[in-house]
């Protein structure tokens, strides 16, 4: 067989935990966005005749059509799902207008999936569909394998916490039996950090004597599609570096009908209890209990199929590193996530019974960066009847669900510089963010905003905001971001003002208000009080 033989194997069998005959059995285990379901089906020609064929497939409406992510290598850009926009001049920056779509199209949307998939090499080749196998994108940021043996023995005997850490494999804990190529193994693990690549551990990787499931070298075997995830959970812009980059690998990884169900397993990458604020996002991507270095402490593991998906601090990674190209917005891979999150966690759009603009306040209960005169700004909004104005903190006692069915339900979304403002990832396509200041760190949110595709507004007169002192940063020095600040009412006003031009300009609101108008989206009736 050639080389181009063992590459189908490899991308056709990983992943083939569930036969496409038993999804179409079961169309709710598809469970996408309605928006989503045609590019599903054109990716999986399978599944597309099976439910053609089917009298009872819901989906027949989505099938046929021409439409592609835009990371296929045949995927016409007038038929890709999204098509960013520059409005911002490209001299100074790149040669051509085209160039500057192009560069942020590689650098923040599907483009980054397909220069992933295009890099995959196998640096352990079958030569038989029961043998093993492995490979990768450059610097092993991305891998995926098939019957992949992991020895954690070691650990029964470790007492050190693990979160981190580059020695949880040593040599040979990790193999399969394929042949191996070292060089490229060797070539390739060069981003030697715990969260920038998989390379601390894959670099570990041998060939085996024998194939290990069908030897019974396994204490446990596992059937079902496993994600391991090495997290950086410190807050939610951080936490949500985790979730987008696994919800783009599962695009990296489209190689079954099954890519997007939930029936997996979710390893993490450390000894900790996962414990956070936002762990209700898993149920978007796993319907299991999670899994951690403790699961399997002193056992040998063996995967049938086993995926390493992309980190959150990778060099020219995303979201966290992303070298962003001024003058572009709106990434369909960001929005593509955005609905999918909504859609996996049930967090609906909400009608609007009139056209008032929806302003949400974000509230800080923390030492620094609270905004001292926020009562003073609320009220002065609500003396605007075209206002609808709550004011909220988004802590333990909000469920992360219900701020979700805020955020989503939010026009104008305001709060200071702060992990909070990762919410505008979930405001509707027309809405506006208002970083009411930025702290001296200007690009963190202004360029999530651009890569959400949502309006982005700052403070902008400097003398009309008063310090409360000069902050002092714990490693020592003054820095803006640790002390608290006072915001003239009148030019807090102002700024709102143009966030509110722009939501009622934008086309998509004004659909939705004439949507609103005919039919209920949902009812209000069972709608949490701490939502309305």
């Amino acid at each position: 067989m050639s080389g181009m033989g063992f590459n189908y194997i490899v991308i056709i069998f990983v992943l083939a935990s569930v036969p496409p005959e038993i999804l179409a059995d079961n169309y709710t285990n598809i469970n996408l966005p309605d928006d989503q379901l045609k590019f599903y089906f054109n990716s999986f020609p399978s599944m597309t005749e099976k439910c053609r064929n089917d009298p009872d497939c819901p989906y027949k409406e989505h099938l046929d059509s021409k439409v592609c992510w835009g990371y296929e290598d045949n995927c016409k850009p007038e038929n890709a799902y999204s098509i960013p926009k520059c409005p911002g001049d490209h001299k100074g920056w790149v040669a051509t207008k085209q160039a500057q779509l192009d560069t942020f199209y590689t650098q923040g949307d599907f483009g980054y999936v397909r220069d992933q998939k295009r890099e995959m090499r196998i640096l352990c080749e079958p030569l038989f569909l029961d043998d093993s196998s492995l490979e990768c994108s450059n610097h092993m940021r991305f891998c995926r394998g098939r019957n992949i043996m992991i020895n954690f023995t070691d650990l029964a005997s470790r007492r050190d916490p693990i979160r981190y850490k580059m020695d949880v494999l040593q040599e040979g804990q990790i193999g399969g039996y394929c042949t191996l190529n070292e060089g490229r193994l060797k070539e390739n693990a060069d981003h030697i950090s715990p969260l920038q690549s998989w390379g601390p551990e894959i670099r570990n990787f041998r060939k085996l004597a024998r194939r290990p499931i069908p030897e019974g070298d396994c204490d446990v075997v596992i059937e079902k599609p496993t994600f391991l995830m090495k997290i950086d959970a410190i807050n939610m812009y951080h936490h949500f570096c985790d979730f987008f980059n696994l919800y783009a690998s599962l695009h990296v990884n489209l190689s079954h009908p099954s890519t997007f169900d939930t029936d997996n397993h979710i390893l993490i990458w450390e000894s900790y209890s996962y414990q956070s604020a936002f762990e209700d996002t898993f149920a978007a991507f796993t319907s299991n209990p999670l899994w951690d270095l403790k699961t399997f402490r002193g056992e040998t593991v063996c995967f049938k199929n086993i995926i390493f998906p992309m980190l959150p601090r990778m060099i020219f990674g995303l979201y966290y590193n992303t070298p962003l190209i001024y003058g572009c917005e709106k990434s369909g891979l960001f929005k593509a996530f955005s609905d999918h999150v909504l859609h996996r966690l049930n967090v609906q759009r909400r009608e609007k019974k009139n056209s008032n603009i929806r302003v949400t306040l974000l509230s800080r209960d923390t030492q620094y960066r609270r905004i001292l005169n926020e009562d003073d700004l609320v009220e002065a909004l609500k003396r605007n009847p075209n206002y609808k104005v709550r004011k909220v903190t988004y802590n333990k006692n909000l469920s992360f669900k219900n701020q979700l069915r805020i955020t989503r339900n939010t026009d104008i979304f305001i709060g200071i510089h702060g992990a909070g403002l990762t919410h505008l990832m979930f405001l509707p396509e027309w809405a506006a963010v208002f970083e009411i200041y930025n702290c001296e760190d200007p690009s963190c949110y202004k360029d999530l905003a651009r890569l959400r595709g949502v309006k982005y507004l700052t403070w902008e007169n400097l003398e009309k905001l008063v310090q409360e002192d000069p902050g002092t940063h714990p490693d020592g020095g003054a820095h803006a971001k640790f002390t608290n600040y006072s915001f003239d009412v009148e030019e807090f006003l102002r700024l709102v003002t143009v966030a509110e031009k722009h939501v009622k300009n934008h086309k998509a609101f004004k659909d939705f208000i004439k949507q609103s108008s005919k039919k209920n989206i949902t009812s209000y009736k069972n709608v949490p009080k701490d939502e309305l």
